[in-house]
């Protein structure tokens, strides 16, 4: 596997001053809290998958025997379904005798069985009940994982047009991001297998370690990992243990398509997190803007990116680009690329927890599970639309202000951090104003 260090040219990328236009420009990408589709399908449609999106799930259909949650809507709805969330998840490993990070092995059942291969710990589980009276499998971090670490939930909304960013974009902006900071500030681009085109890769840009490249392996991945529910692209049970539904969970409908398919499709379709156009266009925010870009944080929080052309394929090929995500303007804020900003939790992607056995059956191109260390402390750019929905900031939501989030900030961040801490008062508040108009 190639790790791609470092951002494209900021200039074309950033508006003359920097805000979201009042009245966007044709080929902006649709913004709301509406629940209606952004043209990808239409709104009956949409809803439609929203529904499914929203489904609690019941032991009959697979949920467990661990998992974190009842339906995908538990951990991202905020203000509407797709958003964010105060939701959190706990991740535990260990340091290896050669200095490495090791997943955990974390004995359920009394320790009749070892969960291996996987960093999360899911809080919940289906047993004992009526039928298992006797059958604990509650997992618990043991005391030998002493490298621990929560993050929150992530917001979903707009992630169809991040799909659509083409692999080298991101690589040109995390080369071009190198090249201007002389080696400070170097994103890195990480390729990683692509569920549903056995064999391929494509540049990550999901989850906080840009695990997944596609919203339908992402989607996969939680179903299983967050939920208990397998599904074609995760056939594997974390444990056989109180199992009694058939594999996989996630069967075929009449539409032709599983929920893992109709996951993917809702967010693919939903609009992107608007800003508050009330404080845009206020004077303290136009001057938080000139802020932002004046101390740095569009380095990595970068304001504006473009979609490929209608008719690419990106995802390995598994998936082409259509109409109505194609050459389409957003403001995500972010730079989609892994970067350690002294906040990293010591977590490395665990290969079997988000590829399977498909990894090992494949051979993916270019690509060793220990080729992910270099993740270990970094952390993919948090997108900031949408920010003023969150209560608590930063990877593992620890941070419960914008001003605490920015002064955390420190190695390839640092220097922007202690930027913000010599503004003047005036120009403090004005850089949050412009935050919380995000």
């Amino acid at each position: 596997m190639r790790l791609v260090l470092p951002m494209v040219l900021m200039g074309a990328l950033v508006l003359a001053v920097g805000l979201t236009p009042a009245t966007p420009p044709s080929n902006d990408a649709p913004a709301g809290f509406d629940n209606k589709s952004n043209g990808l399908v239409d709104d009956a449609t949409h809803q439609a998958d929203q529904t499914t999106f929203e489904e609690v799930e019941q032991i009959s259909d697979g949920l467990g025997p661990l998992y974190n949650a009842q339906s995908c809507r538990e951990c991202h709805q905020n203000p509407v379904s797709g958003g964010p969330s105060q939701v959190n998840e706990l991740r535990v490993g260990h340091v290896g005798s050669k200095g490495e990070f090791e997943n955990p092995a974390i004995p359920i059942a009394d320790g009749k069985e070892v969960i291996t291969g996987r960093t999360l710990v899911n809080d919940r589980a289906i047993c004992p009940n009526g039928a298992y009276r006797d059958t604990e499998i509650q997992e618990r971090a043991p005391d030998t994982e002493k490298v621990r670490t929560f993050r929150v939930s992530l917001n979903l909304l707009g992630d169809g047009f991040v799909e659509a960013v083409p692999d080298q974009a991101l690589i040109d902006m995390a080369k071009e991001q190198c090249r201007k900071s002389h080696g400070k500030i170097c994103g890195v681009a990480l390729r990683v297998p692509v569920l549903e085109a056995p064999g391929e890769t494509a540049i990550g840009r999901f989850g906080w370690k840009d695990q997944h490249a596609s919203l339908l392996s992402f989607s996969a991945d939680a179903y299983l990992n967050e939920m208990g529910i397998t599904n074609r692209l995760q056939p594997d049970e974390v444990t056989n243990l109180c199992n009694t539904v058939s594999e996989p969970n996630d069967k075929v409908g009449a539409d032709g398509l599983s929920d893992i398919d109709h996951f993917a499709r809702f967010v693919r379709a939903s609009k992107a997190p608007p800003p508050d156009h009330t404080l845009t266009v206020t004077d303290k925010a136009k001057r938080g803007s000139e802020v932002f870009d004046k101390i740095g944080c569009n380095d990595c929080h970068v304001r504006t990116m473009t979609t490929a052309a209608a008719g690419t394929k990106v995802n390995g090929g598994a998936f082409t680009v259509p109409d109505a995500l194609g050459s389409k303007q957003f403001y995500p804020y972010s730079d989609f690329l892994l970067h350690d900003v002294g906040t990293g939790d010591g977590i490395v992607i665990p290969v079997p927890e988000h590829y399977g056995r498909a990894f090992a059956k494949y051979a993916w191109k270019e690509m060793a599970p220990n080729n992910f260390q270099p993740t270990r402390y970094r952390m993919r750019t948090a997108p900031l639309w949408g920010v003023r929905m969150r209560t608590r900031l930063m990877h593992d939501g620890a941070s419960l202000t914008p001003r605490d989030a920015i002064v955390r900030h420190k190695g390839e961040a640092e220097k922007a951090a202690n930027r913000f801490r010599t503004l003047p008062a005036a120009d403090q508040q004005a850089l949050l104003a412009f935050l919380q108009s995000l």
